[in-house]
């Protein structure tokens, strides 16, 4: 059954709450769980194994004990503002005399950062009925921008749906190369040009070609690298607005894929991003490989931008919808 390219109103609507990437029950469950746990194991050694070092033993909450516990924060790249607000916090418990015993930061800390965790979606427009899905991806060259795009096609293509590639990163062949690659193995349709071409060209002919085709989603990988930041943006700027004209309310999501490892540059990167073209979710891949997942906290807290996907792996079935709850829990239990 298609969630996308419904041609009336109600089946328009339940394919807008499908499109939140989340995964069949059965596909969900321990198995899944312990490997997230496995592949966080070097973010939980980061933060949650110190923090366990720091309080064993620990009679009382000490000035000295809240140093330390903002140094764990801070080098475990939750941010400085971030880390300051739960510093913030603790110290606001402990003096109101509801936080006495060092063994409780452990559970006040895991459920402030749920709550941080917890950003609701980002405003995004509905495709009209039977109109595609059309979501752009961005982000810098390196973060595994358009192996992202082949596995989260390999999602759609799951659920059933009908699923372009769009190779709107004309400046690099191999990024062509590579998405053609992807569009065979999971089995979407491909739009190119050669490189070098206009981007916002590809896309226009892109999304001609995805209505007479009845495509359900559209997924548009983009440039990572120009000679500046300015060109750049004004180029990602370029083709969001001629998505627009060709299909009005296009693209109705622009997802921004971030490299986990790069710790708080990924922050910086999402802020520049984000006031450029409205990013509506974020998608942090290699967290498997850091101990720097903190990070996710970070950019949920500081950014207010929801988390989409994470990438602990390289298998297809590695890039996992984010869940808050399972992340924390991975993290501290």
């Amino acid at each position: 059954m298609k969630i996308f390219g419904s041609k009336n109103k109600s089946e328009a609507e339940s394919a807008t709450l499908d499109s939140q990437g989340q995964e069949p029950e059965q596909e969900k469950g321990k198995g899944f769980f312990k490997r997230l746990k496995e592949r966080l194991a070097k973010t939980k050694s980061s933060i949650t194994g110190r923090l366990d070092r720091l309080i064993l033993g620990k009679k009382e909450i000490t000035g000295d004990l809240l140093d330390e516990l903002e140094e764990i924060l801070f080098t475990s790249d939750l941010g400085v503002e971030t880390t300051q607000v739960l510093i913030d916090i603790v110290q606001d418990k402990v003096a109101r005399k509801a936080l006495k015993d060092p063994a409780k930061l452990k559970s006040t800390l895991k459920e402030q950062i749920l709550d941080f965790l917890t950003v609701p979606p980002a405003d995004r427009r509905t495709p009209a009925p039977g109109e595609p899905l059309v979501v752009m991806v961005v982000g810098v060259n390196g973060v595994g921008k358009t192996t992202t795009i082949g596995k989260a096609a390999a999602l759609f293509k799951s659920k059933g749906n009908r699923v372009m590639l769009v190779a709107a990163d004309t400046f690099r062949a191999a990024a062509i190369e590579q998405l053609e690659i992807w569009s065979k193995r999971v089995g979407a349709e491909f739009i190119k040009q050669k490189p070098g071409a206009d981007p916002s060209a590809v896309v226009y002919d892109a999304l001609e070609a995805a209505l007479s085709r009845e495509i359900d989603v559209v997924l548009i990988d983009t440039a990572g690298r120009l000679h500046t930041k300015k060109n750049l943006m004004d180029e990602l700027g370029k083709v969001n607005r001629v998505a627009g004209k060709k299909l009005p309310g296009a693209p109705h999501e622009t997802w921004l894929v971030l490299d986990a490892t790069t710790g708080q540059n990924a922050i910086s990167q999402a802020q520049m991003f984000n006031e450029a073209l409205g990013i509506t979710d974020i998608i942090l891949t290699k967290l498997d490989g850091t101990a720097k997942g903190g990070i996710v906290v970070g950019i949920c807290h500081q950014l207010k931008l929801p988390v989409r996907y994470i990438g602990i792996g390289e298998k297809i079935e590695d890039l996992r919808p984010f869940d808050a709850e399972e992340f924390v829990q991975a993290i501290f239990d």
